[in-house]
């Protein structure tokens, strides 16, 4: 079969309509951890420890109930139960490719006067690392003309409990918390982590949430809990030029650049972000990125679109667009979608289109399709959050992660 059904493993505690209404300490700073326990009249001279307990089950061992927190008193235990919730998303649907690829359709509760909402993440196991793409959005107003999420409407952008939420929820159906294992079959890396990097490329310009994103990466990037190296975190924007610079400075991950096209007049048909801020500025705003150098190069994603911008005239362009710019250019057949007008360029095409930019010096490698037996392949994500039965809820499909950050 091209896709398996879910193997089922013991699942870590989910969100249950008892705890939708407590605050999650997932995603909390510590200062904010702090704060939450003492409203909750835990002792000031005992804050710096529960912090540090906490922290230590929440993002070392993944426990998702207190009860696992054999180290916190009784008592604790209790009024931590009480107030506050550590559980996961609901999984509504899990996917397995036959390349490895697992696709989540999580479910987050509703906030406020809205419904519940649904997003996914998606993993793609490599040799030697395991990449997961996260959503930073429900749906996006980016309205980029070749891709399929950007025809659902935002609904809203996600909290940074609920950014983090997907990288303890991978790790846990992965194995990859002490004492866990995975699913048997599962296909993963044979060494080291099996969650190794993390890209923002999922539903969502991720730029237009900034604050949540900022949070939940630098809890991810923390020496003292996930701690993963910011170079094997990247994140992917349209080209929200104001925020690049500040993405750098404050959270210090890998950059990538959803590209598409050397001209304004195209780009402002691919990408209409590119009205807001054209091209120049954009590549301005690259050449000043913070810690830019051969070592921390950007990322460009150019999706081959056949007769619209995968002319020798537009590898040209390519080169003297960024000329002066450390970076690796990943070339992306296009996926086609129900309903789209473009198609993906012939692959002899995309071979000459590389073979010039690679002539160039620069690394042009052309993405390998995957999980596309599970609507898993690039620039095609997408859910239909405002309806919630499955049978009404359109096909996902997600960006392809590979390739993305550094391997050690």
């Amino acid at each position: 079969m091209s896709v398996m059904d879910a193997i089922d493993v013991t699942k870590p505690q989910a969100r249950t309509s008892a705890s939708l209404e407590k605050p999650s300490l997932i995603g909390l700073s510590r200062e904010e951890m702090a704060a939450a326990l003492r409203e909750k009249g835990v002792a000031e001279k005992q804050i710096k420890m529960r912090v540090s307990q906490l922290w230590n089950w929440i993002y070392v061992r993944g426990v998702s109930d207190f009860d696992h927190m054999t180290n916190v008193a009784k008592d604790m235990r209790e009024m931590l139960k009480q107030h506050f919730t550590i559980a996961r998303p609901e999984i509504v649907e899990e996917q397995v490719s036959n390349d490895g690829t697992r696709k989540w359709l999580l479910r987050f509760p509703a906030r406020g006067a809205g419904r519940p909402v649904e997003i996914e993440a998606v993993y793609i196991p490599e040799e030697g690392r395991g990449t997961l793409c996260i959503s930073s959005q429900v749906g996006c107003t980016l309205t980029c003309s070749f891709c399929h999420t950007g025809t659902q409407r935002l609904v809203r952008n996600l909290t940074a409990e609920e950014i983090l939420s997907q990288l303890l929820l991978a790790r846990d159906r992965l194995g990859d918390f002490p004492d866990r294992e995975a699913p048997q079959g599962t296909i993963m890396p044979a060494e080291g982590r099996k969650v190794s990097n993390i890209v923002m490329m999922g539903m969502g310009e991720p730029l237009y949430n900034f604050d949540a994103v900022k949070q939940a990466l630098l809890i991810a990037t923390d020496g003292d809990g996930l701690s993963l190296s910011r170079r094997r975190v990247t994140l992917s924007t349209s080209g929200v030029v104001p925020e690049i610079f500040r993405t750098g400075e404050e959270i210090g991950v890998m950059l990538a650049i959803s590209l598409h096209a050397v001209r304004d007049d195209l780009r402002d048909i691919l990408v209409p972000i590119n009205k807001k801020y054209p091209l120049k500025e954009l590549i301005e705003a690259c050449r000043a990125y913070p810690g830019l150098s051969n070592a921390r190069r950007i990322t460009f994603e150019y999706v081959m679109l056949k007769d619209v911008n995968d002319s020798l005239e537009d590898a040209k362009g390519l080169i003297k667009l960024l000329k002066g710019v450390p970076a690796k250019i990943n070339l992306i057949p296009f996926n086609p979608w129900p309903g789209t007008n473009y198609q993906c360029s012939d692959w002899e095409q995309i071979e000459k289109f590389a073979d010039f930019i690679n002539s160039a010096g620069y690394a042009s490698p052309i993405r390998t399709p995957r999980g596309r037996d599970i609507l898993a392949a690039c620039g095609q994500l997408k859910s239909e959050s405002e309806r919630m039965r499955k049978t009404e809820r359109l096909a996902f499909e997600a960006m392809m992660i590979a390739n993305h950050g550094a391997d050690d």
